[in-house]
């Protein structure tokens, strides 16, 4: 069994710190791509829509901008975390151990 030292620990640290900060700031990116691309449709559509401007209050379209928002971050943020967690579990993989 190879003892687990102190630097290596402090790598796997820095490198999930770094997987993490890459997925939140994919996801902060979608979510405000999402928020632009249906913040303009569903307002647009209360404006123009007679059905819309009688059946969606302000609360519901604050409800559906803010649903796709969330959606978007979550979805990128957990897809870039875990293409991120697979490179470098292939990058482990392939590299020779110094330990023995």
């Amino acid at each position: 069994m190879s003892s687990v030292t102190r630097a290596s620990l402090d790598q796997k640290l820095a490198l999930a710190k770094r997987c993490s900060h890459e997925g939140v700031m994919a996801g902060a990116k979608a979510a405000v791509l999402a928020t632009v691309a249906t913040a303009i449709p569903t307002l647009a559509s209360v404006r123009m829509l007679p059905w819309a401007r009688t059946n969606l209050n302000p609360t519901a379209q604050a409800l559906i901008i803010s649903t796709a928002a969330g959606m978007a971050y979550f979805i990128v943020a957990d897809k870039t975390v875990l293409a991120s967690a697979r490179k470098n579990s292939l990058y482990a993989s392939n590299r020779p151990n110094m330990t023995a």
